[in-house]
């Protein structure tokens, strides 16, 4: 993606939400990474400072574990910065 795509990308998430969500609201991310201990440090690292319940779940193949992490959020722009954040791990898939 392009940077214009992923910010055209956010701002319609930030619509959705705004349309959808009465905030301060628990809100529910999933995403895939590579099975390994560096990329679960980086994924629990962002959620760190926060009391997010984070569960794990190998594939079948052990190769890739999804996450899904609950964390209680103040506004859509909240939303949008953890997914950014997590955007940077190599080889992460947001859900």
């Amino acid at each position: 993606m392009t940077n214009q795509e992923v910010e055209e990308f956010y701002a319609k998430l930030k619509s959705e939400l705004e349309k959808t969500t009465v905030f301060p609201a628990e809100y529910l991310y999933k995403f895939i990474l590579p099975t390994g201990e560096e990329k679960k440090a980086a994924i629990k690292a962002i959620f760190a400072h926060t009391d997010a319940t984070i569960e794990e779940k190998p594939s079948a193949t052990g190769k890739y574990t999804a996450y899904s992490i609950r964390l209680k959020v103040q506004d859509p722009d909240q939303v949008i910065a953890y997914y950014k954040e997590a955007g940077k791990i190599e080889g992460i898939i947001s859900l």
